[in-house]
């Protein structure tokens, strides 16, 4: 027991270093292989330990503390993350628990994943008005302005209906190598993956920053809405 206390202790430190550099400071120092590998380690020393589980481990986060430079949004919905899977050992797992939650065979829809940063969008009849990253998943980031600065973001509708949609800012891979070879052309420091770049570049003081960066959104799904019909 206290081997593997002593071991949690140092997983949740390292974590969270690197959960800093990560989501606030957009300078990952290790891989996404190896922050997974200790993410994973720790929630199976957590899952045989589960009496040393703590509130602020970080297994029990959706997301990053929301940085204090940005006004904070409350979210009308919580804005959940995925879980990973490594393994088929992992689908089975899952699967297993789904089908423990429902009476029918259970079928699925895959799809790719956009590697980017999560937003959430509020339009009110019609209009954007507002614009905030996950954060926790309780409370984002106000990133209103910078949003605005991205051409593939409708800020109007057409039709005048009040609706929140999720959506992931994102960074081409193609848009990607042009940016960091301008950025080694000038001498400035490279970012680390095409996900850190639009993270960065989202979260930018100076909205005049972020509209020139090559940013992209993709909206998938949508939350709380009036004046919709939605016919299935």
């Amino acid at each position: 027991m206290n081997n593997a206390r002593k071991r949690i202790e140092e997983l949740r430190s390292v974590l969270r270093l690197h959960n800093y550099r990560y989501y606030v400071l957009d300078e990952p120092s290790i891989s996404d292989e190896e922050y997974d590998r200790l993410m994973r380690e720790l929630e199976d020393l957590e899952g045989r330990y589960p009496e040393l589980i703590t509130s602020d481990s970080p297994t029990q986060r959706v997301g990053h503390t929301p940085s204090e430079k940005f006004s904070p949004v409350n979210h009308s919905q919580p804005l959940m993350s995925l879980s990973n899977a490594f393994s088929e050992e992992d689908l089975l797992a899952f699967q297993d628990r789904v089908q423990k939650q429902v009476a029918e065979p259970v079928s699925y829809v895959c799809e790719l994943k956009i590697d980017g940063l999560s937003v959430s969008l509020d339009y009110e009849e019609g209009v954007f008005v507002r614009g905030a990253t996950r954060g926790d998943g309780m409370i984002g980031e106000d990133v209103t302005l910078n949003l605005r600065t991205i051409r593939s973001l409708p800020l109007r509708l057409n039709e005048p209906v009040s609706i929140n949609v999720r959506g992931e800012v994102f960074i081409s891979r193609r848009d990607f190598e042009i940016f960091n070879e301008e950025r080694k052309r000038l001498g400035e420091s490279l970012f680390a993956n095409p996900r850190n770049a639009a993270a960065g570049s989202l979260r930018q003081l100076d909205p005049k920053a972020t509209a020139l960066r090559p940013l992209d959104i993709f909206l998938f799904g949508m939350g709380m809405h009036t004046g919709l019909a939605i016919h299935t």
